[in-house]
C-alpha cells in the first residue's frame, strides 16, 4: 500500500512537517508495511521555505540584510537539490510579524531586504528564483526588491527616493546600471494566492494596506503612488501592470518583478506541488492525505487541499484524497465536487481550542489510523 501524505501547516499548532509526521505515524500504526511518502506542502506564503527545505532535504542558508523598517536582520534562503531553483520567502526579511514590535509604518516599510536575499540566491548560480509572497509589511510595489538587487529609483532631480510607498510618489526615473547581472538571466516565479490588481478599489492599497497600519488618507496616497509607479514601469518596459491579476499581492511586489524581470505569477499551492514533485508521488498512490487548520470554502479555491486534489485527480490511478483538519466547515457535497473524497476533523467532540491544540498531533495520528484501516478493509469502495 502506497500512501502519500501532503499537508499544509496547522497555523498556531503544528508545522507542515509535524503534521505529515503525525499522519505518517497513524498510517504505519495499522499498516506497518505501507510505503509512506511525506511531502510538506504550503500555499506559497509564510512557511513555504520550511516546507520545501524539509521535502528537498537541503540546507538553509542565511544572509545579513534588513527588515521592513530598515533594521539589521538575518534572513534565510535555500536552493533545490539539483541547484536549479532558489527560494526566497518574502516574510523572512520583509514580513509584518518581524516588525510587530514597532509602530506600523505603512508609508515607509519596504522590501529592500528581500531584494538583498534574492541577490544572494542569484550569486548561488540558480536558473530560476521562486519568490514566496505572503505576510508582507509594506506597500512599495516591489521597488525595494529592485533596490536590493542594485537598481536606483531617482526623483526629478536625480536623487534617490526614500524607501517604501512614500518613495513611489516621487520616483521619476529608474537607473538599472547597477542591477545584479544575473537578474534578467533567470526565470522568476511568484507564488501568489490572491488575484487583486495593483491599483483601484480592489487593489493592493485599498484591500491590504489597512492591515499594515494605513489610515484612509494613507490608502489614497499609496494607491496614487502605486499608480505613478505603474505608469513609470509601463513607460520603461511597455508592460502594463495596473490591472494584472495578482499584482496587488504582497504590497504590489509582482508589479516590479513582472514588468522589469519578466516574472510569472502562479497559484502558490500548485507551484509548491510542482516543486516537491507531488505528481510523481501520487502517480501510483493508493491513498492521499492532506490537511490544514480549517477546511472551508477557501480551501478549494487555490489552497493546499485544492492543489493536492487537482494533482491527484489528474494522476493515472486517481487515488482518493482525504482531508484531516482542525475543523471541517465545507459541506461534503462541495468537498466531493472539488475532488476530496472525505474530510475529518481532529476534534474528538465539542472542545475548546486551547484544549485541542496540545492534542493535535495525537488526534492526527488517530484519525489517519482509522482512515487507513477503513481503506485496508474496504479498499477504495470506502470512498
Amino acid at each position: 500500500m502506497h500512501v502519500v501524505v501532503a499537508p499544509d501547516s496547522f497555523k498556531g499548532s503544528l508545522s507542515a512537517v509535524e503534521v505529515a509526521a503525525a499522519i505518517r505515524e497513524g498510517v504505519l500504526a495499522v499498516a506497518p508495511d505501507a510505503r509512506v511518502t511525506s511531502l510538506a506542502m504550503a500555499d506559497g506564503g509564510e512557511g513555504t521555505l520550511d516546507a520545501l527545505v524539509a521535502t528537498w532535504g537541503v540546507p538553509v542558508h542565511e544572509v545579513n540584510t534588513c527588515d521592513a523598517v530598515g533594521r539589521p536582520c538575518t534572513a534565510r534562503w535555500a536552493v533545490s537539490r539539483d541547484g536549479r531553483t532558489g527560494v526566497v520567502e518574502l516574510a523572512e526579511a520583509s514580513g509584518l510579524p518581524a516588525v510587530s514590535d514597532e509602530p506600523l509604518q505603512p508609508l515607509h516599510a519596504h522590501t529592500r531586504g528581500t531584494g538583498e536575499v534574492a541577490a544572494a540566491v542569484l550569486d548561488a548560480g540558480v536558473e530560476e528564483v521562486l519568490v514566496c509572497l505572503g505576510g508582507s509589511a509594506s506597500t512599495d510595489g516591489g521597488a525595494g526588491i529592485l533596490v536590493g538587487l542594485g537598481a536606483r529609483l531617482l526623483d526629478a532631480d536625480g536623487a534617490p527616493v526614500p524607501d517604501g510607498g512614500e518613495g513611489l510618489a516621487r520616483v521619476a526615473r529608474l537607473d538599472l546600471d547597477g542591477l545584479h547581472p544575473r537578474a534578467r538571466q533567470v526565470r522568476w516565479r511568484l507564488a501568489v494566492d490572491v488575484t487583486n490588481p495593483l491599483v483601484g478599489e480592489l487593489g493592493s492599497a485599498a484591500v491590504f494596506a489597512p492591515q499594515k497600519g494605513a489610515r484612509p488618507g494613507d490608502v489614497a496616497f499609496l494607491d496614487e503612488a502605486l499608480t505613478r509607479w505603474a505608469n513609470l514601469l509601463e513607460r520603461e518596459t511597455g508592460v502594463r501592470v495596473h490591472e494584472l491579476p495578482g499584482a496587488g499581492a504582497a504590497g504590489g511586489v509582482p508589479a516590479a518583478l513582472a514588468a522589469l524581470l519578466g516574472a510569472v505569477l502562479e497559484p502558490g499551492a500548485g507551484l509548491v506541488a510542482e516543486a516537491v514533485g507531488l505528481a510523481d508521488a501520487v502517480s501510483d498512490a493508493d491513498l492521499v492525505f492532506t490537511g490544514e487548520g480549517s477546511f472551508d470554502s477557501q480551501s478549494v479555491r487555490g489552497k493546499v487541499a485544492d492543489g493536492v486534489a487537482t494533482v491527484a485527480g489528474a494522476s493515472p490511478t486517481r487515488p482518493p484524497v482525504v482531508v484531516v483538519a482542525g475543523r471541517v466547515q465545507l459541506p461534503a457535497d462541495q468537498a466531493r465536487a472539488a475532488g476530496i473524497a472525505a474530510a475529518f476533523s481532529v476534534a474528538p467532540g465539542p472542545i475548546a481550542l486551547e484544549d485541542l491544540l496540545p492534542r493535535t498531533a495525537v488526534r492526527l495520528a488517530e484519525v489517519a489510523a482509522s482512515v487507513t484501516q477503513l481503506t485496508l478493509s474496504a479498499g477504495r469502495r470506502a470512498f
